[in-house]
């Protein structure tokens, strides 16, 4: 029987590294849906592909020129993602991909977990922001939930089974990004192509400026604490330069795991996906060198003091992390387009989240998506202004 999967954000790198895998399986799976933005013709391709019956493209432009293009074709052909319940009426399907970037993945995550039996979600803004929303709905759908990024993956991999109890110390690794060696001096002139050159993953350009500040550690340990159930003197991040380590959880009984792969986002991708599987996957071999020389060492707070940033976070569920991540992305969005420096980033960030009418919200849980979304406007609004 064919493994039925959904991919929400098909055009986008897991998507595609997703789409790769699935390519050498042909026979043995059934996409029943791709969903993409503006990339009509990347989506076209996977259409052709697997001769796909179902398919969400939210750009009018793009989703205009798609319908033109398989007007002779018997296909599902939506533009907006609340069509999901027009598609999944029957049984639940097999595995869903949520790869939508941003904050527009949050809704089609948590709608398209009534129809899935996993959902291997890559998408941050859902698991920082609405985390207890997605495990509510989990909780009622039955359905197994598997983190993607590759840290998680590894922690997932390394305590599935096991009680938070068990644990007494998860350290997640960060490769140091562009600066780790470059002098705290030179950091008041960084230019933005500097900041987009990461040493070890490639990656988009908001992710990459993230990794270069260290904010994306801050997202993962939040990620961490939420998908776990631990607290955050549970975690930590260790700089390893190299990224062969993803994570290592030290557990009460005194056994301390790692876990390393290569640099290379199939590797968790395949994992979520065949599941105690006799699947194989090409990788290098061992890397004795690289095993024997780690170098694993504690964050520069000095020359990375957004770390700093998870010391102010609240334990309990709260909207202070949306406001969190909606500055961070305002503020790198201004970087990119020149109208901040890069240490401006840390230095907005630190005092909005600051300010009276942000701290209040330390102590006010998610109720709904439209709470989470009025309050991400509303954030951007207000870093906007300060940017002009």
């Amino acid at each position: 029987m064919k493994k039925k999967i959904a991919i929400l954000g098909s055009t986008g790198s897991i998507g595609k590294s997703l789409i790769n895998i699935l390519k050498k399986d042909k026979k043995n799976i059934e996409i029943c849906l791709l969903t993409a933005h503006k990339n009509y013709k990347e989506l076209f391709k996977q259409i052709q592909t697997f001769n796909v019956k179902n398919i969400i493209i939210t750009d009018p432009n793009s989703y205009l020129k798609v319908k033109k293009l398989l007007k002779k074709r018997k296909i599902n052909i939506l533009s907006s993602l609340d069509g999901l319940n027009k598609i999944f009426i029957k049984k639940k399907i097999d595995y869903t991909m949520s790869a939508i970037s941003g904050f527009s993945g949050l809704k089609p995550t948590l709608d398209i977990i009534k129809y899935s039996k996993t959902i291997a979600i890559a998408n941050k803004e859902s698991i920082i922001c609405g985390w207890s929303l997605i495990k509510k709905r989990l909780k009622k759908y039955n359905t197994q939930f598997i983190p993607v990024d590759s840290e998680h993956f590894s922690i997932w991999s390394l305590t599935n089974k096991l009680s938070h109890n068990n644990i007494e110390k998860v350290f997640i690794t960060a490769s140091g990004g562009p600066f780790k060696n470059y002098p705290i001096k030179k950091f008041k002139s960084i230019t933005r192509k500097q900041a987009l050159k990461h040493p070890s993953w490639s990656m988009g350009k908001k992710i990459s400026i993230d990794s270069a500040t260290m904010m994306n550690k801050v997202f993962e340990i939040i990620e961490a604490k939420k998908i776990f159930n631990l607290r955050y003197n549970q975690l930590e991040i260790l700089v390893h330069p190299k990224s062969y380590v993803h994570a290592l959880v030290k557990f009460n009984n005194g056994l301390l795991k790692i876990l390393v792969h290569d640099t290379d986002m199939t590797i968790p991708i395949f994992n979520s996906l065949y599941q105690n599987n006799e699947k194989k996957i090409k990788s290098k071999k061992i890397d004795i060198s690289l095993l024997n020389n780690l170098n694993l060492e504690n964050v520069d707070t000095k020359k990375f003091p957004i770390i700093k940033l998870i010391d102010t976070l609240p334990e309990q569920e709260s909207l202070f992390e949306t406001i969190i991540v909606s500055a961070n992305d305002c503020l790198v969005k201004n970087f990119l387009n020149n109208k901040l420096s890069f240490l401006d980033i840390y230095k907005i960030l630190s005092k909005i989240i600051k300010k009276k009418e942000f701290q209040k919200y330390k102590s006010i849980k998610p109720r709904n998506i439209g709470q989470i979304r009025s309050l991400n406007d509303y954030v951007s609004l207000k870093i906007d202004t300060l940017c002009v």
